[in-house]
């Protein structure tokens, strides 16, 4: 009788400590589904928050202090014209009605962020000539930017690749017919601009016929403090 009632008690122990580990283990996966679901939670409301930050002119991210936040964008075929967007103001556009067929330009205070100035020059059945003046007319300390639309060179002559070439410029003296160019430089640029793509007309490449695709580029210019 003794030991039945051993046996009862020592199953009885083995039983709660059993039950012991159970509810422990059950507790434990509470908590980390818990922690789990908060971290989820957080997860979730941080892109909640970021899809509710917007950047100047719709970047990426944010720029540094002491830089201009830009975005911009060439032509597209003869149809669409090009965008410029700076510290969130739209310089240039089809819907401002100031883009035109060749190259188009926007001049900005390099210190200010202020624009000074915007024209287009038509470089198919325009002359080279106005695009020229206008060239050597830029003050130092400009910032520069410039975009195609349609046709960007047939026009061009050494003299005026060699001024825009002298703001910066890598791609100039390649830009060809029907090719798609976007160019952030400036006055008095000492060094080549980081700010250019260039893509040629092909026709094995081109996404339009007998153009290519629109070139797209966001970045933060320096702002001159000089």
């Amino acid at each position: 009788m003794v030991r039945t009632a051993g046996i009862l008690k020592l199953g009885a122990l083995i039983s709660a400590f059993i039950l012991a580990i159970y509810l422990a283990f059950q507790l434990l996966e509470i908590r980390m589904d818990f922690r789990l679901g908060g971290v989820m939670e957080k997860s979730v409301l941080a892109k909640e928050v970021n899809k509710s930050v917007r950047h100047k002119c719709g970047l990426s991210k944010a720029c540094p202090a002491g830089h201009f936040a830009f975005k911009m964008a060439s032509g597209a075929a003869s149809v669409v014209g090009p965008k410029m967007c700076l510290e969130d103001k739209m310089l240039m556009s089809a819907v401002k009605n100031n883009v035109g067929r060749g190259i188009n330009i926007a001049l900005i205070n390099g210190r200010t962020g202020e624009l000074n100035k915007t024209d287009f020059f038509d470089m198919w059945a325009g002359n080279v000539a106005p695009l020229i003046q206008f060239l050597k007319g830029i003050e130092d300390g400009t910032v520069v930017m410039m975009a195609s639309f349609d046709d960007p060179s047939t026009k061009l002559n050494d003299e005026a690749r060699k001024l825009i070439a002298d703001l910066g410029s890598s791609a100039i003296n390649n830009l060809g017919f029907r090719d798609n160019w976007i160019f952030v430089g400036g006055k008095g640029i000492k060094t080549k601009s980081p700010f250019e793509q260039h893509i040629k007309n092909s026709a094995e490449t081109n996404k339009f016929e007998g153009w290519p695709e629109v070139l797209e580029m966001e970045g933060c210019v320096p702002r001159r403090d000089d």
